[in-house]
């Protein structure tokens, strides 16, 4: 079971920036503004942070994990499509368009990088 994910970011306000564009439609608020991180929790349970944005307790650069990436779960294909598209027109970097997958016939899935260069896969189960 998950508690919470968190992505280190080196310049938070454009981080926050950057998905405050788009995770409402994952049916997430933001919860927290703290000088040093954001979290986010589900709408319906905003007092448990599920998300956060956070400057490196360490004070050393954030850097992302090769081969690690966070799915985050949309309510319809569409959402996917909006949140794929508000991400890459936000600075976001296009992993993989929004579509099917031979892999999963059950699912709809698109993937884009952040701007620390976090991997993040948007999905929709039909």
């Amino acid at each position: 079971m998950i508690g919470w994910v968190i992505f280190g970011t080196n310049d938070l306000d454009k981080s926050k920036n950057f998905y405050d564009t788009f995770i409402a439609k994952l049916g997430l608020v933001k919860a927290l503004d703290e000088k040093e991180y954001v979290g986010y929790a589900r709408i319906d349970d905003p007092k448990r942070v599920i998300f956060y944005i956070t400057l490196p307790f360490d004070g050393a650069k954030a850097t992302f994990g090769n081969g690690t990436m966070v799915a985050l779960e949309a309510s319809s294909p569409e959402v996917v499509n909006i949140v794929h598209q508000l991400a890459i027109e936000n600075g976001g970097l296009n992993e993989g368009n929004p579509g099917k997958r031979d892999y999963d016939r059950d699912a709809y899935f698109s993937y884009f990088r952040d701007l620390d260069n976090n991997k993040i896969c948007v999905y929709s189960e039909f």
